[in-house]
Protein backbone atom coordinates (compact mmCIF):
# COMPACT_ATOMS: atom_id res chain seq x y z
CA UNK A 1 0.00 0.00 0.00
CA UNK A 2 1.30 3.44 -0.93
CA UNK A 3 2.15 5.17 2.34
CA UNK A 4 2.79 8.65 0.83
CA UNK A 5 0.56 10.99 2.83
CA UNK A 6 1.75 14.38 1.61
CA UNK A 7 -1.32 14.96 -0.57
CA UNK A 8 -3.82 14.39 2.21
CA UNK A 9 -3.40 17.84 3.75
CA UNK A 10 -4.48 18.84 7.23
CA UNK A 11 -6.84 16.23 8.67
CA UNK A 12 -9.43 16.60 11.42
CA UNK A 13 -10.29 13.48 13.41
CA UNK A 14 -13.82 14.23 14.60
CA UNK A 15 -14.29 12.59 17.99
CA UNK A 16 -16.28 12.98 21.19
CA UNK A 17 -19.48 14.74 20.20
CA UNK A 18 -22.67 15.02 22.20
CA UNK A 19 -24.32 11.59 21.84
CA UNK A 20 -24.72 8.87 24.44
CA UNK A 21 -21.73 7.20 22.77
CA UNK A 22 -19.32 10.07 23.47
CA UNK A 23 -16.97 7.96 25.61
CA UNK A 24 -16.67 5.28 22.92
CA UNK A 25 -16.08 7.94 20.26
CA UNK A 26 -13.20 9.41 22.26
CA UNK A 27 -11.60 5.95 22.42
CA UNK A 28 -12.11 5.39 18.69
CA UNK A 29 -10.81 8.85 17.78
CA UNK A 30 -7.73 8.55 19.95
CA UNK A 31 -6.78 5.30 18.23
CA UNK A 32 -7.31 6.75 14.76
CA UNK A 33 -5.41 9.93 15.60
CA UNK A 34 -2.39 8.01 16.91
CA UNK A 35 -2.39 5.71 13.86
CA UNK A 36 -2.56 8.55 11.33
CA UNK A 37 0.13 10.54 13.11
CA UNK A 38 2.37 7.46 13.21
CA UNK A 39 2.12 7.39 9.41
CA UNK A 40 3.09 11.04 9.16
CA UNK A 41 -0.40 12.45 8.50
CA UNK A 42 -0.97 16.03 9.72
CA UNK A 43 -3.90 14.91 11.89
CA UNK A 44 -5.56 16.77 14.77
CA UNK A 45 -8.32 15.96 17.25
CA UNK A 46 -11.52 17.98 16.82
CA UNK A 47 -14.48 17.64 19.21
CA UNK A 48 -17.72 19.07 17.74
CA UNK A 49 -19.18 19.24 21.26
CA UNK A 50 -16.55 21.83 22.17
CA UNK A 51 -15.95 23.67 18.89
CA UNK A 52 -18.01 24.98 15.99
CA UNK A 53 -17.63 22.94 12.81
CA UNK A 54 -17.12 26.17 10.84
CA UNK A 55 -13.68 26.36 12.47
CA UNK A 56 -12.66 23.44 10.24
CA UNK A 57 -12.88 25.72 7.23
CA UNK A 58 -11.21 28.65 8.96
CA UNK A 59 -8.33 26.48 10.12
CA UNK A 60 -7.68 25.01 6.68
CA UNK A 61 -8.66 21.38 7.17
CA UNK A 62 -8.58 19.45 3.88
CA UNK A 63 -10.52 16.39 5.01
CA UNK A 64 -12.22 14.85 8.05
CA UNK A 65 -12.06 11.36 9.54
CA UNK A 66 -15.40 10.84 11.30
CA UNK A 67 -14.81 8.85 14.49
CA UNK A 68 -18.09 10.04 16.00
CA UNK A 69 -20.77 7.52 16.99
CA UNK A 70 -24.49 7.94 17.51
CA UNK A 71 -26.56 11.06 17.04
CA UNK A 72 -24.92 14.15 15.54
CA UNK A 73 -22.12 11.84 14.44
CA UNK A 74 -23.39 9.11 12.15
CA UNK A 75 -26.96 10.28 11.53
CA UNK A 76 -26.28 12.54 8.54
CA UNK A 77 -26.13 15.84 10.42
CA UNK A 78 -22.34 16.18 10.60
CA UNK A 79 -22.14 14.79 7.09
CA UNK A 80 -24.51 17.53 5.88
CA UNK A 81 -22.47 20.22 7.61
CA UNK A 82 -19.27 18.93 5.99
CA UNK A 83 -21.02 18.88 2.60
CA UNK A 84 -21.86 22.57 3.04
CA UNK A 85 -18.30 23.34 4.15
CA UNK A 86 -16.93 21.40 1.18
CA UNK A 87 -14.68 19.23 3.37
CA UNK A 88 -14.48 15.57 2.20
CA UNK A 89 -15.20 13.07 4.99
CA UNK A 90 -14.96 9.35 5.64
CA UNK A 91 -17.93 7.03 5.56
CA UNK A 92 -21.42 7.24 4.18
CA UNK A 93 -23.11 10.37 2.89
CA UNK A 94 -26.09 12.25 4.29
CA UNK A 95 -28.96 10.00 3.18
CA UNK A 96 -27.35 6.63 3.90
CA UNK A 97 -26.14 7.85 7.30
CA UNK A 98 -29.60 9.15 8.24
CA UNK A 99 -31.40 5.97 7.19
CA UNK A 100 -28.90 3.57 8.78
CA UNK A 101 -29.01 5.48 12.07
CA UNK A 102 -32.76 4.87 12.28
CA UNK A 103 -33.22 1.12 12.77
CA UNK A 104 -36.93 1.26 11.90
CA UNK A 105 -36.29 3.09 8.63
CA UNK A 106 -33.44 0.66 7.86
CA UNK A 107 -35.79 -2.29 8.37
CA UNK A 108 -38.39 -0.75 6.08
CA UNK A 109 -35.83 -0.31 3.30
CA UNK A 110 -34.42 -3.82 3.74
CA UNK A 111 -37.89 -5.36 3.80
CA UNK A 112 -38.81 -3.51 0.59
CA UNK A 113 -35.76 -5.14 -1.02
CA UNK A 114 -36.62 -8.59 0.31
CA UNK A 115 -33.74 -8.70 2.80
CA UNK A 116 -34.33 -10.68 6.03
CA UNK A 117 -34.68 -8.80 9.32
CA UNK A 118 -36.44 -9.80 12.55
CA UNK A 119 -40.13 -8.92 12.98
CA UNK A 120 -40.72 -5.73 14.94
CA UNK A 121 -43.22 -3.40 16.57
CA UNK A 122 -42.60 0.34 16.61
CA UNK A 123 -43.95 2.22 19.61
CA UNK A 124 -44.28 5.96 18.93
CA UNK A 125 -44.70 8.13 22.08
CA UNK A 126 -48.50 8.06 21.74
CA UNK A 127 -48.43 4.24 21.67
CA UNK A 128 -46.50 3.68 24.90
CA UNK A 129 -49.51 3.41 27.21
CA UNK A 130 -49.59 0.28 29.35
CA UNK A 131 -52.17 -1.55 27.22
CA UNK A 132 -50.10 -0.99 24.07
CA UNK A 133 -46.84 -2.05 25.72
CA UNK A 134 -48.10 -5.30 27.27
CA UNK A 135 -49.66 -6.32 23.96
CA UNK A 136 -46.29 -6.39 22.14
CA UNK A 137 -45.28 -9.93 23.25
CA UNK A 138 -48.59 -11.21 21.79
CA UNK A 139 -47.31 -10.06 18.39
CA UNK A 140 -43.59 -10.86 18.65
CA UNK A 141 -43.50 -13.67 21.19
CA UNK A 142 -41.00 -13.97 24.05
CA UNK A 143 -38.20 -13.34 24.63
CA UNK A 144 -37.97 -10.08 22.71
CA UNK A 145 -35.62 -7.10 22.49
CA UNK A 146 -36.56 -3.52 23.37
CA UNK A 147 -34.21 -0.78 22.20
CA UNK A 148 -34.00 2.87 21.12
CA UNK A 149 -34.14 2.94 17.29
CA UNK A 150 -31.58 5.75 17.00
CA UNK A 151 -28.85 4.76 19.46
CA UNK A 152 -25.98 2.30 19.20
CA UNK A 153 -23.43 0.49 21.37
CA UNK A 154 -26.23 -1.52 23.04
CA UNK A 155 -27.31 1.59 24.97
CA UNK A 156 -30.83 1.42 26.42
CA UNK A 157 -31.41 -2.19 25.32
CA UNK A 158 -33.33 -4.81 27.32
CA UNK A 159 -33.87 -8.49 26.61
CA UNK A 160 -37.43 -9.02 27.84
CA UNK A 161 -38.23 -12.49 29.15
CA UNK A 162 -41.77 -11.88 30.46
CA UNK A 163 -44.75 -9.52 30.20
CA UNK A 164 -43.92 -7.96 33.57
CA UNK A 165 -40.62 -6.57 32.23
CA UNK A 166 -42.11 -4.73 29.27
CA UNK A 167 -43.01 -1.47 31.02
CA UNK A 168 -39.54 -0.98 32.54
CA UNK A 169 -37.84 -1.93 29.27
CA UNK A 170 -39.85 0.65 27.31
CA UNK A 171 -39.21 3.30 29.98
CA UNK A 172 -35.45 2.67 29.79
CA UNK A 173 -35.41 2.84 26.00
CA UNK A 174 -37.52 6.03 26.02
CA UNK A 175 -34.81 7.77 28.07
CA UNK A 176 -32.64 7.67 24.92
CA UNK A 177 -35.25 8.02 22.16
CA UNK A 178 -38.89 9.13 22.13
CA UNK A 179 -39.68 6.19 19.84
CA UNK A 180 -39.16 2.61 21.00
CA UNK A 181 -38.32 -0.39 18.82
CA UNK A 182 -39.45 -3.84 19.95
CA UNK A 183 -37.89 -6.69 17.98
CA UNK A 184 -38.34 -10.45 17.90
CA UNK A 185 -35.41 -12.17 19.62
CA UNK A 186 -33.40 -14.48 17.40
CA UNK A 187 -31.85 -17.34 19.36
CA UNK A 188 -28.55 -18.29 17.79
CA UNK A 189 -25.12 -17.07 16.75
CA UNK A 190 -24.22 -13.38 16.75
CA UNK A 191 -22.21 -12.30 13.71
CA UNK A 192 -20.80 -9.11 12.29
CA UNK A 193 -19.35 -8.35 8.87
CA UNK A 194 -17.50 -5.17 7.81
CA UNK A 195 -17.54 -3.67 4.31
CA UNK A 196 -15.05 -1.37 2.58
CA UNK A 197 -15.73 0.59 -0.59
CA UNK A 198 -18.71 1.74 -2.59
CA UNK A 199 -21.30 0.35 -4.98
CA UNK A 200 -20.31 -2.50 -7.25
CA UNK A 201 -16.70 -2.42 -6.02
CA UNK A 202 -17.57 -2.67 -2.31
CA UNK A 203 -15.99 -5.69 -0.62
CA UNK A 204 -17.04 -7.62 2.47
CA UNK A 205 -14.26 -8.42 4.94
CA UNK A 206 -14.03 -11.68 6.95
CA UNK A 207 -17.02 -12.45 9.19
CA UNK A 208 -16.58 -12.33 12.98
CA UNK A 209 -18.50 -14.57 15.37
CA UNK A 210 -19.19 -13.03 18.77
CA UNK A 211 -19.37 -15.24 21.85
CA UNK A 212 -20.50 -13.05 24.75
CA UNK A 213 -20.93 -14.56 28.24
CA UNK A 214 -24.51 -15.81 28.50
CA UNK A 215 -25.22 -14.31 25.07
CA UNK A 216 -25.18 -10.88 26.69
CA UNK A 217 -23.24 -8.64 24.29
CA UNK A 218 -23.94 -5.40 26.15
CA UNK A 219 -22.05 -2.10 26.45
CA UNK A 220 -19.64 -3.49 29.05
CA UNK A 221 -18.84 -6.58 26.98
CA UNK A 222 -18.42 -4.51 23.80
CA UNK A 223 -15.87 -2.03 25.09
CA UNK A 224 -14.35 -2.96 28.43
CA UNK A 225 -14.62 -6.67 29.21
CA UNK A 226 -12.09 -9.27 28.14
CA UNK A 227 -14.64 -12.07 28.67
CA UNK A 228 -16.19 -11.73 25.23
CA UNK A 229 -14.83 -14.16 22.66
CA UNK A 230 -14.37 -13.18 19.02
CA UNK A 231 -13.76 -15.71 16.29
CA UNK A 232 -12.19 -14.51 13.07
CA UNK A 233 -12.12 -16.75 11.05
CA UNK A 234 -15.72 -17.19 12.18
CA UNK A 235 -15.78 -20.99 12.09
CA UNK A 236 -18.85 -20.90 9.84
CA UNK A 237 -19.00 -23.19 6.83
CA UNK A 238 -17.63 -21.59 3.67
CA UNK A 239 -21.18 -21.48 2.30
CA UNK A 240 -22.52 -19.69 5.41
CA UNK A 241 -19.57 -17.26 5.45
CA UNK A 242 -20.21 -16.41 1.81
CA UNK A 243 -23.94 -15.94 2.48
CA UNK A 244 -23.27 -13.57 5.39
CA UNK A 245 -20.98 -11.53 3.15
CA UNK A 246 -23.53 -11.55 0.29
CA UNK A 247 -26.33 -10.36 2.58
CA UNK A 248 -24.10 -7.72 4.15
CA UNK A 249 -23.12 -6.29 0.77
CA UNK A 250 -26.76 -6.26 -0.35
CA UNK A 251 -27.78 -4.49 2.87
CA UNK A 252 -24.93 -1.96 2.48
CA UNK A 253 -25.63 -1.20 -1.17
CA UNK A 254 -29.40 -0.99 -0.66
CA UNK A 255 -28.91 1.77 1.92
CA UNK A 256 -26.49 3.60 -0.39
CA UNK A 257 -23.55 3.33 2.01
CA UNK A 258 -19.99 4.19 0.99
CA UNK A 259 -16.51 4.25 2.48
CA UNK A 260 -17.06 1.63 5.12
CA UNK A 261 -19.66 0.07 7.36
CA UNK A 262 -20.43 -2.98 9.47
CA UNK A 263 -23.56 -5.12 9.47
CA UNK A 264 -24.69 -6.97 12.59
CA UNK A 265 -26.55 -10.22 12.01
CA UNK A 266 -27.95 -13.27 13.79
CA UNK A 267 -27.94 -16.84 12.55
CA UNK A 268 -30.92 -18.66 14.03
CA UNK A 269 -29.90 -21.86 15.77
CA UNK A 270 -33.07 -23.75 14.84
CA UNK A 271 -32.69 -23.54 11.06
CA UNK A 272 -29.48 -21.62 10.27
CA UNK A 273 -31.41 -18.71 8.74
CA UNK A 274 -29.69 -15.32 8.75
CA UNK A 275 -31.27 -12.06 9.90
CA UNK A 276 -29.90 -8.53 9.48
CA UNK A 277 -30.10 -6.45 12.68
CA UNK A 278 -28.50 -3.13 11.76
CA UNK A 279 -25.91 -1.31 9.67
CA UNK A 280 -23.26 0.77 11.41
CA UNK A 281 -21.96 3.56 9.16
CA UNK A 282 -19.34 4.85 11.62
CA UNK A 283 -18.15 1.67 13.36
CA UNK A 284 -15.98 1.62 16.46
CA UNK A 285 -12.21 1.87 16.12
CA UNK A 286 -11.25 1.05 19.72
CA UNK A 287 -8.92 -1.73 20.87
CA UNK A 288 -11.96 -4.03 21.19
CA UNK A 289 -13.53 -2.97 17.90
CA UNK A 290 -14.52 -5.42 15.21
CA UNK A 291 -13.66 -3.75 11.89
CA UNK A 292 -9.93 -3.56 12.76
CA UNK A 293 -10.06 -7.21 13.87
CA UNK A 294 -11.63 -8.32 10.59
CA UNK A 295 -9.27 -6.15 8.55
CA UNK A 296 -6.32 -7.73 10.37
CA UNK A 297 -7.59 -11.18 9.34
CA UNK A 298 -7.64 -9.90 5.75
CA UNK A 299 -4.00 -8.75 6.06
CA UNK A 300 -4.58 -5.05 6.75
CA UNK A 301 -3.06 -3.46 9.86
CA UNK A 302 -4.91 -0.90 12.00
CA UNK A 303 -2.72 1.89 10.60
CA UNK A 304 -3.31 0.74 7.00
CA UNK A 305 -7.06 0.59 7.65
CA UNK A 306 -7.12 4.15 9.02
CA UNK A 307 -5.14 5.42 6.04
CA UNK A 308 -7.31 3.51 3.56
CA UNK A 309 -10.46 5.05 5.07
CA UNK A 310 -8.94 8.53 5.08
CA UNK A 311 -7.98 8.21 1.41
CA UNK A 312 -11.60 7.26 0.62
CA UNK A 313 -12.95 10.51 2.12
CA UNK A 314 -15.32 12.21 -0.31
CA UNK A 315 -18.39 14.39 -0.71
CA UNK A 316 -21.83 13.34 -1.94
CA UNK A 317 -21.67 16.18 -4.41
CA UNK A 318 -18.41 14.87 -5.89
CA UNK A 319 -19.35 11.22 -6.30
CA UNK A 320 -18.36 9.59 -9.56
Amino acid sequence: MNQDVTGLGKVAVLMGGSSAERAVSLMSGSGVLAALRALGVDAHAFDPAERELTELKREGYARAFIALHGRHGEDGTVQGALELLGIPYTGSGVMASAIAMDKVMTKRVWLAEGLPTPAWVWLAPEHQAREDVVAVPDTLGLPLIVKPPREGSSIGITKVLGYSQMQDAVALSAQYDADVLCEAYIEGIELTCPVLGQGATAQALPVIRIDAPGGNYDFEHKYYSNDTGYRCPSGLSSADEAEVQRLTLAAYRTLGCRGWGRADLMQRASDGRLFLLEMNTSPGMTSHSLVPMSARAAGMSYEQLCLHLLRSASLDSHRN
